[in-house]
């Protein structure tokens, strides 16, 4: 008899950005979860582009640097993959069917759909549940991801002395998050939510419904926009043009000149976002966005974006309610809130 039952070792959820690298370990408290170990490592531009990692040993490093400096112990982790090497899709199968036969018309449908060839992909599978449009049938999501974006971030970590215990596709992480905002924000599970995320040089729309992503685009506008028109306007170095990434006061004219034009064109991508998605085959009507990213957090944004389109607009945070232990900086955590989507639903996985 196990009197205290079986402990799952800790795992690091480990999101590698165009930016930086970030380190996040949660502890079960109660109910909820506890904030154990957190760290952030900046990566030079180039390091990774359009989500795919260019510099093997530099990420290495950040991910080293990371990890230490969050002070965990721990050498597992989860990561993920995304971008155009990721490729997903929900398909229907019959539900009679034996698990060896699962596997089996998986690999048909995988050559139908993934636009890889099959021995140059590395490719999984989830068993949904049963499909809503046939009880006949029960909805498989097929996930794949050219191996060689899999075996870069592996070999990164393996450089770093720690294991990926699990690699998951980004916009899963993310609606895995996402499950402890609609909680806690009292929302339907069945109501449609989209989360805007604004990367650095990529945007992508998720529309989460029933815990799952029926809806996953990318389109290519991101944060670094404003950091370039701040140093052109300005004349200023990178390191100079990031005040307002540290909440720092700017030139006199930033804001009207710079901060709300590119709000406004923010606006106008998230409007155009939603446009693509009204014409999908998954179209829901969706009333409530989140915004997540760094730029999220840029002020006044989500204020503009509801006024603008009429939608209930909020800033993602995964980490609202949360206990934090003392080693953790306060400060840089909440600072970083709407970037702790990926991390957090990564380091969810250590308890599924």
């Amino acid at each position: 008899m196990k009197l205290f039952g079986s402990k799952k070792a800790p795992v690091i959820g480990l999101d590698i950005g165009s930016s930086y690298v970030r380190a996040l370990q949660l502890s079960e408290s109660g109910s909820g979860y506890r904030i154990e170990h957190f760290a952030m490592e900046p990566l030079r531009e180039g390091v990774v582009v359009d989500k795919t990692v260019q510099d093997i040993e530099a990420i290495s490093s950040a991910i080293d640097r990371a990890v230490k400096n969050s002070g965990t112990r721990s050498k597992a982790c989860a990561i993920a993959v995304s971008g155009p090497a990721v490729f997903t899709k929900t398909i229907a199968l019959p539900s009679n069917l034996a698990e060896a036969d699962v596997e089996s018309q998986i690999q048909i449908e995988a050559n139908q759909y993934v636009p890889y060839p099959l021995d140059e992909v590395s490719l999984d599978f989830d068993v949904l549940g049963p499909s809503a449009r046939n009880p006949d049938l029960i909805d498989i999501l097929l996930a794949a991801s050219k191996s060689e974006n899999v075996e870069s971030r592996q070999d990164a970590l393996e450089a770093a002395g720690l294991t990926a215990k699990v690699v998951d596709v980004e916009a899963f992480a993310i609606a895995n998050a996402f499950e402890l905002i609609r909680q806690r924000d009292h929302l339907s599970k069945n109501e449609a939510v989209g989360v805007f995320d604004i990367g650095r040089d990529l945007t992508t729309l998720l529309v989460l419904r029933g815990g799952r992503v029926i809806y996953n685009r990318e389109h290519p506008f991101g944060g670094h926009q404003l950091l370039e028109e701040t140093m052109r306007r300005y004349d200023m170095t990178p390191e100079q043009a990031s005040f307002f990434e540290r909440a720092e006061e700017g030139p006199d004219d930033f804001e009207t000149e710079v901060l709300e034009p590119f709000q406004l064109n923010i606006v106008h991508q998230v409007s155009r976002a939603l446009q693509f998605f009204a014409s999908s085959n998954d179209y829901s009507p969706i009333s409530t966005i989140y915004l997540a990213g760094g730029t999220a957090s840029l002020k006044g944004l989500a204020a503009m974006v509801q006024q603008e389109l009429g939608l209930t607009t909020r800033v993602a945070d995964p980490i609202s309610g949360m206990d934090v232990a003392p080693s953790v900086a306060v400060s840089a955590l909440k600072r970083n809130t709407p970037n702790l989507m990926v991390a957090m639903g990564l380091a969810l996985r250590g308890f599924d």
